[in-house]
């Protein structure tokens, strides 16, 4: 019994051991293990420059290497940047992800939370041939900066000193960053060492030119820097001397880890070295940042630019003809060919990257550009196309590397012509497809509803919901057999029974929505029908191929702001009249009325329709799959999905629309509801006889069931995460461009 006993004890004591084992192994960081080359000092390096190009030590020599890579946000949809609520399990599967699409760098912006460095030093202890590489940015005081106009300001300098030097200890595992200090930022236990899977640094952010250009005015006779390993060059103005400095830290913070990686400013097309005459607006050509007037000394990883270069922005890149010069591989005249041309030509004995560029995949439209490269209105498919384009193109002009922007969708994020139609502190808990800066991805994070309902005009996916999740809609409207709500964080959901299969060369079907007191009783679409209680906003399927949603004339933004706000639409005052009759279709502006002396030559405002409702597949496993499929029709069935934006809600999830009230200011008021009445109808093409409004005039609309649901807030939003078909596209251009070219 005793024996027995004691081989029991042998037995737990042996499996004691193995479990502690086990906590000590994935208590214990693992060694990051990556082939480097040792240079004076002691110090170890894997990547430098050389000329015109970065290289990597591999298998015993330095080899040409061109970044591929991912700009990677901070945060997921119901979360704002600050909350940095990413998972290790979302890095490790979005780690095997972007490696699977072919590519090898990881661009951060900002000091991550340490489970980034956890995971990526994780990720690749198991992938030690072939590690993902990250390239770590240093987030600058921009707040501070743009209202103190003066780089110089002691405050500023100490506070983005310790950023600096924060950001290089949490790279290398060696600070505890106190929460309550870092309010809103990373914080936590950094001991995971992910120095050595480091490709470089990027100090700093997008530079504003009235900052630049009042540091220089205010700091004049500053004296050139000269650090230990970094200073100013002859000639460079004052910001550039304190840009060196700053960068001069950072080679200075890592140098005591011992290694050393090539380092960069951040910059962009705003406050390049290139003169752009044909640019409209002074501040768009106000100040240059030059890379080349700083340069390394004794920092063998070396130096090079890094330029965020979109081509829709600023608005030389669509009006310069000196920017028009060179044709693409299609044999099409592109601005954006042109200028990465004259940009990589002006840095002719340095590296450059360009480390922001995309297009994003969106119902709304922020600039337009040449070849249709618009900030925005296109599908996943279109915005690979063009993705792809431009990441060739800065490949095929010798570039070291192009970092797409970005990987992942981010709902929080804000857009200048949409900004004044939400409310800011709930932006994160929807999806609004008319903010093209949500939707950059290439992994697209959609409302919870995009894996269940397809809108493809078979509505038997709609079983699949539970009854308490779908509302049937009691109208008894003749033409209409029912119609069943529901709705997510991105759209409200329609699926229509009709009493006859639609035929839209016979008839034209509208919905109109009813949010708020006020709107259209009557309108040239109801064909002399009135209403007892207005419309603010009307879907019209007429055609084929797409339908229009419009905005009741008193209730546009557009009008209300750009119109009788700004002065700069023209607009008749009966428009803004209650019950005008006047359906407008929904715009966005895309570029403001410039005249002298802030902008060069006189430039006219420019808007854009974002009201299409085009016609498709939203099921991605359809080989006729549209992201911004809105309706479909088979037979008698007709499924809609309509963005919030379009119905005039400044926030979904607390059921908020923008009000009708006045408010003298760009910041419109938002006002609670109780949900969206909707009213259906038909007219018949030929006769122009209304089919579905029969019976009392006007028309008992304030009888009509309510379309409601419960507020949500952060902790009830969810998503579908899915690979965009830009991500194929990518896919496919990346793995081309396995070596740099020579230039």
């Amino acid at each position: 019994m005793k024996k027995l006993f004691k081989s029991r004890l042998f037995k737990f004591g042996l499996a004691t051991v193995i479990v502690g084992g086990a906590a000590v192994y994935w208590l214990m960081p693992p060694m990051a293990k990556v082939e480097s080359a040792e240079i004076g000092n002691g110090f170890k390096i894997k990547f430098k420059t050389n000329g015109t190009q970065i290289e990597q030590f591999q298998n015993q020599i330095w080899k040409p290497y061109f970044a591929k890579g991912v700009n990677m946000g901070a945060t997921v949809p119901g979360h704002f940047p600050g909350e940095l609520e990413i998972s290790k399990d979302d890095y490790m599967r979005w780690f095997k992800m972007i490696q699977e699409m072919g590519a090898n760098v990881i661009r951060v912006y900002t000091i991550l939370k340490p489970e980034f460095y956890e995971s990526l030093v994780r990720y690749n202890a198991k992938h030690q041939d072939n590690p993902l590489f990250f390239i770590q940015g240093i987030w600058s005081p921009e707040e501070q900066l743009i209202a103190g106009q003066n780089a110089f300001d002691p405050q500023v300098k100490q506070k983005f000193e310790k950023e600096v030097q924060d950001a290089v200890e949490a790279v290398y595992g060696n600070i505890d960053l106190d929460a309550e200090e870092h309010s809103g930022k990373a914080s936590g236990n950094y001991v995971f060492n992910a120095g050595p899977y480091l490709m470089g640094w990027i100090v700093g952010t997008e530079w504003d030119p009235v900052m630049v250009d009042k540091t220089n005015k205010s700091n004049v006779g500053t004296a050139d820097y000269k650090g230990d390993h970094f200073q100013s060059k002859p000639g460079a103005n004052p910001f550039e001397k304190w840009l060196a400095e700053m960068v001069d830290i950072t080679a200075t913070t890592e140098a005591n880890h011992g290694w050393q990686h090539p380092i960069a400013f951040s910059n962009w097309v705003t406050t390049d070295p290139l003169e752009h005459p044909g640019e409209p607006l002074v501040a768009e050509d106000m100040v240059s940042v030059d890379p080349t007037h700083i340069a390394a000394v004794d920092w063998e990883a070396g130096y090079f630019a890094s330029y965020h270069v979109y081509p829709y922005y600023p608005d030389f890149f669509t009006f310069d003809k000196s920017f028009q010069t060179m044709k693409n591989v299609k044999g099409e005249v592109d601005s954006y060919k042109t200028y990465l041309h004259k940009l990589k030509e002006y840095h002719s004995d340095m590296p450059v990257m360009i480390t922001e560029f995309g297009v994003p995949a969106s119902q709304g439209v922020a600039h337009t550009g040449m070849l249709g490269r618009n900030q925005g209105g296109h599908d996943d498919k279109t915005q690979g196309e063009m993705d792809a384009d431009m990441f060739r193109e800065i490949h095929q002009e010798g570039y070291s590397g192009a970092i797409l922007f970005t990987w992942q969708d981010e709902w929080f994020k804000k857009t200048w012509n949409t900004m004044y139609y939400d409310i800011p502190d709930r932006r994160a808990y929807w999806y609004n497809t008319l903010t093209n800066e949500s939707h950059f991805g290439v992994l697209g994070m959609y409302p919870s509803k995009d894996d269940v309902i397809h809108i493809d005009g078979d509505a038997s996916d709609w079983d699949k919901l539970d009854d308490k999740d779908k509302t049937k809609l009691d109208l008894h409207i003749d033409g209409f057999n029912g119609i069943w709500a529901t709705h997510d964080e991105g759209y409200l959901y329609l699926s229509i029974k009709l009493s006859e299969p639609l035929d839209l060369s016979k008839n034209s079907i509208y919905f109109g929505f009813d949010t708020l007191k006020g709107g259209n009783r009557h309108a040239p679409q109801l064909q002399g029908k009135t209403l007892d209680e207005g419309l603010e906003t009307l879907l019209e399927i007429g055609n084929q191929d797409k339908g229009q949603m419009m905005i009741a004339s008193n209730y546009d933004f557009h009008t209300r702001l750009y119109g009788k706000l700004s002065k700069i639409l023209p607009y008749d005052p009966k428009e803004l009249q209650d019950d005008s009759g006047i359906f407008n279709p929904w715009k966005l502006v895309v570029n403001y009325l410039l005249e002298k002396p802030d902008s060069r030559v006189n430039h006219p405002f420019g808007d854009i329709g974002v009201g299409d409702m085009l016609r498709g597949s939203s099921d991605p496993q359809d080989p006729n799959y549209n992201s911004k499929a809105m309706w479909q029709a088979k037979g008698n069935e007709l499924e809609i999905r309509i963005p919030w934006a379009l119905l005039g809600f400044s926030d979904p999830s607390s059921l908020s629309v923008i009000s009708y009230e006045d408010t003298g200011t760009k910041q419109f008021e938002s006002e609670k509801v109780e949900g969206v009445r909707i009213v259906p109808w038909i007219v018949r093409k030929d006769s122009k006889e209304v089919v579905g409004l029969e019976g009392d005039n006007p028309y008992p609309v304030s009888q009509l069931p309510l379309y409601t649901w419960k507020r949500w807030e952060d902790v009830d939003v969810k998503y579908v995460e899915r690979p965009k078909q830009s991500y194929s596209l990518m896919q496919e251009a990346m793995h081309e461009a396995d070596q740099p070219v020579s230039k």
